[in-house]
């Protein structure tokens, strides 16, 4: 046998976002039938947000002559994909080791069901329905560290769209991606951080996305709702039957969308939305679109908790019976496995916290069949 020829990674988009499910590798030579599954071994194949608790790691090995050479398939038990692993054993008498780096080809569950899609700047996914009669139309806006130009890691970073589209199948799915700017998440903390606490919440400052430097800017959630009226108007989408979600950053950009677009949206559910100067006060002038904010009992810092009550009470002040604010307790985030990993600091419990978009997605107390309920 002879070294790798080819590596494909096989994953899906889990709770945690994309997961390892199993490698094939293909090398030269002939089946050597001495292949079993301890020969080889992983490293770092966390399976846990914070990355302090590793999976089963390789499960079973199997190994098949191909007209290539020999393919060989590591089934694992799944692990986050973002952590940097690496596999390493021996295939007969030849060594083989692997990082993510060195993998040539990852496939992405159901990622096809999704065209990918660029239009007046704005780059989309697009799940359509198999219909000829107008569908409703989710707009999904993920979070900060999925931002950029490849248009994909929308769809992969986290549980979202592809979870919307298993749970709506008949709807379309629309899954933007905000442009990063040039700016990747962990350059832009570090820039963030020179300018003060990252989650601060100042009234009167000017929100980091406001600069042009990356996120969902209101110029650009234009652009995506232009390409949604012409989708109604081409008689693709009913036009009574639009919602948006998103979490975290897109959580914000769900208000943004609200303030930017009032009259196109039917409902919509922020999922621990960023609150910063403009987001607050998009909150507090709420347009007449039914609105359901949903977050964890403690999220990064309780200043954002502060400020959501805050807009939320104004508005229930001034009569608004159709916005709603839910706190997940400890329990319910357990339920997901959040939090429950053992010597977690309350750093770390406040960053898995953030994750609570899984139970949304999860239609937990109903959130998602509420969304869906209206019509304008």
């Amino acid at each position: 046998m002879s070294g790798i020829k080819e590596i494909k990674a096989n994953t899906f988009i889990g709770d945690y976002g994309q997961m390892a499910q199993s490698f094939e590798l293909t090398v030269g030579g002939e089946e050597d039938s001495k292949i079993e599954k301890c020969d080889f071994v992983i490293e770092n194949h966390f399976k846990d947000l914070t990355g302090k608790t590793e999976s089963k790691g390789i499960t079973a090995v199997s190994a098949k002559p191909t007209e290539e050479g020999v393919r060989i398939v590591l089934e694992v038990e799944p692990f986050i994909w973002r952590y940097d692993f690496k596999v390493s054993g021996t295939a007969g008498d030849i060594p083989i080791a692997f990082t993510k780096e060195d993998i040539t080809e990852t496939a992405v569950k159901d990622l096809e069901t999704f065209c990918a899609y660029t239009e007046n700047g704005v780059n989309y996914r697009l799940y359509e329905p198999e219909s000829g009669e107008a569908r409703p139309l989710v707009l999904f806006l993920h979070g900060g560290g999925e931002s950029g130009e490849d248009n994909t890691a929308q769809l992969t970073g986290t549980i979202g769209a592809l979870k919307l589209a298993e749970r709506w199948p008949d709807m379309y799915i629309m899954a933007p991606q905000a442009p990063s700017g040039n700016v990747g998440m962990y350059e832009m903390f570090e820039v963030m951080k020179k300018r003060g606490n990252p989650f601060r919440i100042e009234m009167g400052m000017t929100p980091f996305s406001l600069k042009g430097e990356r996120g969902w800017n209101r110029d650009y959630l234009g652009k995506v709702c232009d390409i949604i009226r012409k989708m109604v108007s081409d008689g693709k989408v009913d036009g009574g039957r639009i919602y948006v979600t998103g979490m975290s950053m897109g959580g914000g950009g769900v208000l943004k969308a609200l303030s930017v677009a009032p009259s196109l949206f039917a409902a919509a559910v922020a999922v621990c939305p960023s609150m910063n100067g403009e987001s607050y006060g998009e909150l507090l002038h709420l347009p007449k679109v039914p609105l359901w904010i949903a977050t964890a009992y403690m999220d990064h810092q309780p200043g954002r908790h502060a400020y959501l009550l805050e807009a939320c009470e104004k508005l229930w002040r001034e009569g608004r019976g159709d916005v709603e604010y839910t706190i997940f307790k400890p329990e319910e985030l357990e339920a997901y496995g959040i939090g429950t990993t053992e010597g977690l600091t309350d750093k770390e419990l406040y960053e898995e916290n953030h994750n609570s978009w899984i139970l949304v997605f999860h239609n937990e107390r109903g959130i998602l069949d509420w969304m869906i309920s209206h019509q304008k």
